[in-house]
């Protein structure tokens, strides 16, 4: 992938997202919703109000400073294609969690980021450390995604609902129910292997292998 097109990709996502500002601003979110696997309840449904504008934004702004900055930053013989290409999918992946209205959506794109995570801090695949650091950051990120898998399933059987905001408007029933303590602990292990929070803050020093 050359950085024009990348570039390109960002800034067109940004203008997209300026166009759409006022109306999601004035209250009226944005929405689509495309029927994939029904049977499941597994909808491509995308949900844009204020804080997924806000999110939306700083991923595609700081994501087009990156490619900026990497033009520069990494040498002309090294494959920068492949670099943002891996970009481009954490990117989007990111984009996705925050414009996700369907929690098993959301899953799909939250199991991408671990994917791009570890192609990218696995990017120099020929030292050591990156490609320890790679394994490490998908191990401990990739249990930390099943423990949310089954949190968010548990999620949608108490609310009655994948749709995330069906799911907001029936939060009393889902801590009246008796899976709402499994729920928050699964939840809560996914968040916080993927923050890396304390005690599953040990990948991220080794993360820094990528380039960054």
């Amino acid at each position: 992938m050359h950085v024009g097109i990348a570039a390109g990709a960002s800034a067109a996502g940004l203008a997209l997202l300026l166009l759409a500002a006022p109306a999601v601003l004035a209250g009226t979110p944005l929405t689509a919703r495309i029927a994939w696997i029904p049977a499941l309840g597994l909808d491509l449904s995308l949900w844009l109000d204020p804080l997924g504008l806000l999110f939306a934004g700083l991923i595609l702004g700081i994501g087009l400073l990156v490619v900026i900055y990497a033009q520069g930053y990494l040498a002309k013989a090294e494959p920068t294609g492949r670099f943002l290409s891996f970009l481009m999918l954490f990117q989007g992946a990111m984009i996705g969690i925050a414009l996700s209205n369907n929690i098993l959506l959301m899953l799909i794109f939250w199991e991408l980021t671990s994917l791009s995570s570890f192609l990218l801090i696995g990017f120099w695949r020929d030292r050591a450390d990156a490609r320890q650091g790679a394994r490490m950051a998908l191990a401990v990120t990739g249990g930390g995604g099943l423990a949310l898998i089954a949190g968010m399933l548990l999620l949608g059987q108490a609310a009655g609902s994948y749709e995330l905001a069906t799911i907001l408007t029936r939060g009393a029933v889902v801590q009246a129910s008796p899976l709402y303590p499994a729920i928050l602990t699964l939840v809560l292990l996914g968040a916080f292997t993927k923050s890396a929070q304390f005690p599953f803050h040990f990948w991220l020093p080794h993360a820094m292998a990528a380039p960054n």
